[in-house]
């Protein structure tokens, strides 16, 4: 499933190359499109040509509504893409500080590499003032670090804002979009019309064209409402990968790998506990977080920001409650989650020198153990024993973190 990584699919020479004629595509077309020019950007600010607008507006709406139809037909999975976290306040003085410099100087940072490419003065100073401003930032940002770092919303988006479907957001964001750049277009021809600079075949092909692309993005708009978006249950259903590694018992750790893995200092461990309440209290692993199954979607988003190395063990009192959020961690193939081996109880029976008494025929995923107190992780063997020595793992493997990309004008 998209998005593919291109240096591991095809090397680094051949990867690094795919980058620099996607490069060489996107400066080209900014180019071709005018917009190594300065006041042809500078000139929407002033409503006199609003082209820069209605091509970034329509190319934003265009990608949005065929990312989101190919993530609704499973092409491709949206937590491996790359979401630029929220910092409320600094983005929003940041944004205002870009806007600013694209009036004064003509350019945002994209366009003025075209410009100098070009041979433009302007641009090539656009760019020099552009490094200068970056060395001058990065000399001084330790001085306002702490606002730099305020108000971190993390991956936010305006389905979690607003509290409704990807697919109706999308909706909603199509039409208003296209509101507007029929709104610009029309601002733009009667400023032309006004200067005596516009003539009707000139109106009727700019008609034309944002007509097609209107239909076309409507008609995507609803597709994307007729399909949805996948749910996890859907993710995992069309997880083949994953669904060989449960059968075939890949997805079990046993107790020794987690306490090696638990040591590791190439592994950043973390251990979701989804018993009980009452049976964490009793007893549960030392760093054991416990996690209601019902908030395991919420979990998983969180987990996609973990670093890399990240290595999650599920576990319940048996393995029936653990698979089934282990299901949800993975159905997007973007956390590399193991199920506890056995759960709890088998724990208990491989370290458990606190000699437990042992429940004949307890019930499927509930504690076999008698616990007489409720110590927690206190317990003696709910610490992970240090292997004197470590092994090569069989079960657990340590992954790359899903590829993500980033990209835009600045």
């Amino acid at each position: 499933m998209a998005p593919f990584d291109p240096v591991a699919l095809l090397g680094k020479p051949m990867g690094y190359a795919v980058f620099i004629l996607f490069g060489m595509a996107f400066g080209a077309s900014l180019e071709i499109a005018g917009f190594g020019v300065a006041h042809k950007l500078v000139g929407q600010f002033y409503f006199k040509d609003q082209t820069v607008f209605k091509t970034m507006f329509t190319s934003v709406l265009v990608a949005m509504a065929l990312l989101f139809l190919t993530i609704g037909l499973g092409w491709l999975d949206y937590d491996r893409i790359f979401v630029p976290p929220t910092y409320l306040w600094p983005g929003i003085l940041g944004g205002l500080l870009l806007g600013f410099g694209i009036i004064i100087g003509g350019y945002c940072p994209g366009t003025s590499m075209v410009s100098s490419s070009s041979g433009h003065l302007d641009g090539i100073f656009f760019v020099a003032g552009v490094m200068a401003g970056g060395l001058l930032f990065g000399s001084v940002v330790d001085s306002f670090w702490d606002f730099y770092n305020s108000s971190f919303m993390g991956r936010f988006t305006l389905p979690d804002w607003l509290g409704l479907p990807t697919e109706v957001i999308i909706a909603i964001v199509i039409v208003v979009g296209l509101l507007l750049v029929w709104g610009s277009d029309l601002i733009e021809k009667a400023w032309k019309r006004r200067e005596g600079i516009l003539t009707e075949e000139e109106s009727k092909k700019d008609t034309r064209i944002l007509t097609t692309i209107t239909v076309a993005l409507l008609v995507m708009a609803g597709a994307i409402l007729v399909i949805g978006q996948p749910t996890l249950a859907d993710a995992w259903n069309r997880n083949a990968e994953k669904q060989a590694m449960l059968a075939e018992g890949r997805a079990f750790a046993p107790p020794h790998e987690v306490s090696q893995a638990y040591y590791d200092p190439l592994i950043n461990i973390v251990l979701l506990d989804v018993r009980s309440e009452r049976d964490y209290n009793l007893y549960h692993l030392e760093n054991a977080r416990r996690v209601d199954p019902n908030d395991i979607p919420q979990v998983a988003k969180e987990l996609l920001d973990a670093p890399e190395g990240t290595v999650v063990i599920v576990m319940s009192n048996d393995e029936t409650s653990a698979v089934e959020a282990w299901k949800q961690l993975v159905a997007k193939n973007s956390i590399n989650a193991y199920v506890l081996k056995g759960g709890v109880n088998n724990w208990i029976a491989e370290y458990g020198n606190e000699q437990f008494q042992q429940i004949v025929n307890h019930p499927d995923d509930a504690l076999g153990w008698v616990i007489p107190t409720a110590l927690g992780d206190r317990w003696t063997s709910a610490i992970p024993p240090q292997p004197h020595e470590n092994e090569p793992y069989e079960i657990i493997k340590l992954q790359k973190k899903a590829p993500t990309g980033a990209g835009g004008c600045g």
